[in-house]
């Protein structure tokens, strides 16, 4: 992680990496919460991110937290941070 991660604001996420097949590029799966509007019952909603992994640590499964990044290419905005769990 380089020193501008570590004072970059933005967004983070925490997720699990669905996808490693490209170089230095992973997808992750952010799921949320939200409350219906009407039946006051919570709803799993998701969405995928595509992330930057430089060093490619992350493999299927892991769960890992992104942060907010500059355009790196057409759909990558999130950079990865941390790999918090290793899958088994």
């Amino acid at each position: 992680m380089s020193a501008v991660l570590a004072h970059k604001k933005g967004r983070s996420l925490v997720g699990t990496v669905v996808s490693n097949k490209n170089d230095k590029t992973i997808v992750v799966r952010v799921e949320t919460l939200v409350r219906h509007p009407l039946l006051k019952k919570f709803i799993r909603r998701h969405k995928k991110f595509t992330a930057h992994d430089p060093d490619n640590e992350c493999g299927m499964g892991d769960k890992v937290k992104i942060i907010e990044y500059r355009p790196l290419s057409r759909n990558k905005r999130w950079h990865l941070v941390s790999v918090l769990e290793k899958a088994v």
